[in-house]
């Protein structure tokens, strides 16, 4: 099965973040890196650059949004990989107007169903709904 270019696009912003935490390298370099290694997502680098600083810039703010939305559950608790796909996810809808937001959301799922726990699909699917629908009622779509 092929993986469309901005699935593959969103996993080369997954790895970049996931990397990034652990490393002290420049932006450029650590999405240099996620681009020579799948040279596919080139032609995504726009989207590449824009998603990847755009969490990278709102951390803190994706942070205590996703925090505001946990029920029963705490922050430090939600797998590493979890919160990466949860701050792409909020980013997006807040800052990449192009994309559908359900399109957002059904991504973010599916990438969790391979990079993640069985139970994060349905997590990521219940926060970022959630997130969404009060983006909405702020007027902002």
């Amino acid at each position: 099965m092929k993986i469309h270019a901005r699935r593959m696009a969103r996993e080369g912003v997954l790895e970049a973040l996931f990397s990034h935490q652990f490393s002290d390298v420049e932006r450029k370099v650590t999405v240099n890196r996620v681009l020579k290694n799948v040279p596919e997502r080139k032609v995504n680098l726009e989207f590449i650059t824009a998603l990847f600083n755009n969490v990278l810039d709102n951390s803190k703010w994706a942070d205590e949004l996703i925090e505001e939305h946990l029920q029963n559950w705490e922050f430090d608790r939600v797998a590493k990989v979890d919160k990466v796909l949860l701050k792409m996810g909020i980013c997006e809808i807040y800052f990449l107007e192009d994309i559908p937001p359900k399109v957002t959301i059904s991504e973010m799922v599916e990438i969790s169903k391979v990079y993640s726990t069985d139970e994060s699909p349905n997590f990521i699917n219940g926060i970022l709904d959630a997130v969404y629908k009060d983006f909405q009622k702020k007027g902002k779509n």
